[in-house]
């Protein structure tokens, strides 16, 4: 592995090379959004030249879509796909039941989307994602944007009934505007601190009008593959319980190095 690298980026890179020993030829895969995910994609692209993989990959951002086609990786729509095989994506937070928070790339929706339409949902992530409980990274929550401060608002009282630590919310903006979602919504979040019942809350937002959807990825996470700055990962699988470590041999001279800016 290239000595250049920073220690998080060598543990995103072992998780996302591990994580792609679950595609095989054939396969639709949900391709995730942010630094992490842009590995695992990017290595994706490698095996489509160098090995002739055959894999139908549906992006779940604009973002990932142009870097999957600049790699020469087929892409279509989840619609076109219908259902998919694998999605892996990373993740903001994690915790011991694979609860998740995710949307720090401000794709949350179609993160979710995506990964609801799959067999399996794989996160992949480095060490300091993990945590006792969820709400240090701040919550997003995807709203529209007719009458969001309403809808701020109204947040921002379910709150006050909440098991949590902090209730300050922030709207996300894009240098001095808000930021426009590819769906073009806006993107409030919630500074909890730490969430109680991720569950409850998740439950709540929802049935607020004008909310989208929350980045609080509840019973959809199937496996977590965790990288270590020295190549070495640990699986974790939901379903059968299990708890392997494994060590990704990774070459300097990887061809994938030559595609990053």
């Amino acid at each position: 592995m290239p000595a250049d690298l920073s220690p998080i980026d060598k543990a995103k890179y072992a998780a996302a090379r591990r994580a792609l020993d679950l595609v095989e030829d054939g396969m639709k895969v949900g391709l995730g959004t942010g630094s992490t995910a842009a590995w695992m994609v990017r290595c994706l692209g490698e095996r489509v030249r160098e090995e002739g993989l055959r894999i139908t990959g549906v992006p779940t951002s604009s973002r990932t879509a142009a870097l999957a086609r600049q790699l020469g990786i087929e892409v279509v729509t989840l619609d076109e796909a219908k259902w998919l095989d694998l999605t892996i994506d990373g993740a903001d937070e994690f915790d011991a039941e694979m609860n998740l928070i995710k949307g720090g790339g401000a794709a949350l929706l179609q993160e979710k989307i995506v990964a609801s339409a799959s067999d399996r949902m794989v996160v992949i992530a480095d060490a300091a994602k993990e945590v006792a409980q969820l709400g240090a990274f701040p919550l997003p929550v995807e709203v529209v944007t007719f009458g969001w401060q309403t809808t701020r608002t109204v947040i921002e009282e379910l709150l006050i009934s909440m098991d949590v630590l902090g209730r300050a919310t922030s709207l996300r903006l894009n240098g001095s505007q808000p930021l426009v979602t590819d769906e073009g919504h806006y993107i409030i979040d919630l500074h909890l601190n730490r969430i109680g019942n991720p569950r409850a809350l998740a439950l709540a937002l929802n049935q607020i009008p004008g909310v989208v959807e929350s980045g609080l990825f509840i019973d959809i996470c199937d496996m977590v593959v965790i990288g270590g700055s020295d190549g070495r990962v640990e699986i974790r699988d939901l379903h059968t319980g299990t708890i392997t470590q494994e060590l990704v041999e990774i070459s300097e001279d990887d061809n994938i190095f030559g595609d990053i800016d």
